[in-house]
């Protein structure tokens, strides 16, 4: 186990909330249930509450910013006659290194197929051939076509689309965006004193601060992207869900495991837009600066291999080759299909004068899927007593130690509904006698020499990209640490009025948890590559690293499965 922080220990510990609050000077609002997070798992949660109780959903942004929206790929089901849910079991488990729970994996991909038929009933408009069926695709990690896409390239916002309309249509929920989830708010029960989460506490630029009390919460608010300066993340991937759940107490799983994409474009001066496996499918080429095909030097997959070896593949030519990056090759592949198939990598392409059928396109890893957060079991409840969790923001020992390519909306499906369905029934059997908890959070003095939120963010990215990127080693893991405790004195303990100042604690908060997990995991396992522990070690064939917080800074420590 690793101790708290050796020195000036009270100094690292985490404020339990952020901002200052008096429950006299603040409105209060009463809601059955709040889903925080507005993606595909918040929307599926939100749908499976009974039409007789309140629902609010939360998002940070405008409703159609999520990771979800930005995700290129498909998702994955067994929808062919020659595939089976054994053989999409057996790629799962396989891409997650050992450490997959099989009987998370196996309840998740057996109601795939029906999730897809629900998409597709609410409007979702798949990619198909001319007869109708749905056209499956590919992608690394899989043995057979399994993978459903929309637009070619754009699956994410197409099914957010039908989701959201979905939604509008059939649901009575509140939806406040532009609100900011500041923190969970947490009580003792009466019964045994033990904390329990009674809703949280929000903010928007027209009310300010907000006491939202719920009979249940569901936290669905994603990534963590943004610990990184290379991600294909949107702007609001901070971390959020990760660092309030930590606050409020609940536990946290395999926070180490961050997984690189291995395809981000790579062009100066432009934004880390997200080249989907997808074109891997179809069978393009990685080459290096040379024109080297060079990914059947490294896995007898090649291009289709998980994508934690095709990450590492990544970097290794290019420490070889000392190039910043490597190429996508489609030249050898039929100009009018690629560019049908993938109109929305063509487009961004185009911008930057590439022609994605003779050019190559240049690509490097980028963090893209956090594989650790929230540790839910298998109805998406949290440790902390009244708050469910699902998608991103969670570890449900679905994805191991490497998310399989397009298993991720589906879990965010999955577990939505089942989070959304668990805390309806638990808030239809709660009294309807609602009140507020006497909370306070005094204002209370620190500093007052001006912090540069934003200096400090990019300097935390290029730490984690440096330090806990694609490559790891107790040496760089630990000066990460001491800049991360350096920060901390200073960044943790404001109580700053914006959410830019609230992003940059968060991810403070994570990042530590990110650096202190992969430490403990003294090995290489999945998207986790510890050059200093180049291969997987027995003593943690079957263990997950468990995160939660103390009084004196972050506990952390191996548990078993």
């Amino acid at each position: 186990m690793l101790p708290p922080p050796p020195s000036d220990s009270v100094a690292n510990a985490s404020p339990r909330y952020l901002a200052p609050f008096h429950p006299k000077r603040i409105p209060h609002h009463f809601v059955d249930v709040l889903v925080i997070g507005g993606g595909v798992a918040g929307l599926r949660a939100a749908m499976e509450v009974d039409t007789g109780l309140s629902v609010l959903i939360v998002t940070k942004d405008a409703l159609s910013e999520s990771n979800s929206a930005y995700a290129q790929g498909g998702i994955a089901g067994v929808m062919a006659p020659e595939d089976e849910f054994e053989n999409h079991v057996r790629d799962t488990l396989i891409a997650g290194g050992g450490l997959c729970d099989r009987a998370v994996v196996e309840s998740v991909i057996r109601e795939a197929p029906a999730h897809i038929r629900n998409l597709i009933a609410w409007g979702t408009r798949f990619d198909t051939s001319q007869d109708g069926e749905l056209r499956l695709g590919r992608e690394g990690g899989h043995s057979h076509h399994r993978i459903a896409h929309a637009f070619g390239d754009a699956t994410g916002r197409e099914i957010m689309r039908a989701m959201r309309r979905h939604a509008r249509e059939t649901l009575s929920a509140q939806i406040w965006e532009n609100t900011f989830t500041i923190d969970l708010l947490t009580a003792p029960r009466q019964e045994d004193s033990l904390p329990e989460c009674r809703g949280a506490l929000v903010w928007n630029t027209d009310h300010g601060k907000t006491f939202v009390w719920a009979k249940q919460t569901i936290l669905a608010t994603g990534g963590a992207g943004q610990l990184y300066r290379e991600t294909t993340n949107p702007a609001v991937a901070t971390g959020d869900g990760h660092a309030i759940a930590y606050r409020a107490g609940a536990e946290l799983a395999d926070m180490e495991f961050m997984q690189f994409h291995p395809t981000v474009l790579y062009i100066a001066g432009s934004s880390r837009s997200l080249i989907t496996e997808a074109l891997r499918g179809e069978g393009a080429w990685l080459v290096d600066d040379s024109g080297k095909r060079f990914m059947p030097d490294y896995d007898e997959r090649a291009e289709l291999a998980p994508r934690d070896i095709v990450s590492q593949a990544i970097v290794q030519q290019m420490e070889t080759t000392q190039h910043p990056c490597v190429y996508l090759d489609l030249s050898h592949l039929n100009a009018e299909h690629v560019r049908e198939r993938f109109p929305g990598i063509t487009r961004t392409c185009t911008e930057f004068g590439i022609d994605i059928t003779s050019d190559r396109i240049p690509v490097r890893p980028g963090a893209h899927y956090m594989i650790g957060g929230v540790r839910v079991d298998h109805r998406g409840a949290t440790s902390l007593p009244r708050l469910w969790a699902a998608g991103e923001v969670t570890s449900s020992g679905l994805h191991g130690a490497n998310r399989l390519a397009s298993n991720s909306l589906l879990e965010g499906l999955v577990y939505g509904g089942r989070a959304g369905a668990a805390a309806s029934a638990a808030a239809l059997v709660e009294p309807d006698a609602f009140h507020a908890i006497p909370l306070e959070n005094p204002v209370h003095a620190s500093t007052s020499e001006p912090l540069d939120v934003k200096d400090i963010r990019n300097s935390l990215q290029s730490l984690l990209w440096r330090s806990a990127g694609v490559w790891r080693n107790a040496e760089r893991l630990n000066d990460a640490l001491a800049s991360i405790h350096r920060w901390r004195r200073y960044v943790l303990d404001r109580q700053l009025t914006t959410p830019a100042g609230w992003e940059l604690q968060n991810l403070v908060e994570v990042a530590e948890l990110v650096i202190r997990s992969a430490l403990i995991r003294a090995e290489s396992r999945g998207v986790h590559l510890r050059t200093d522990f180049p291969k997987a070690a027995e003593r943690f064939a079957s263990s997950r690293v468990l995160a939660h917080r103390t009084p004196t800074g972050p506990a952390i420590a191996l548990s078993p499965t």
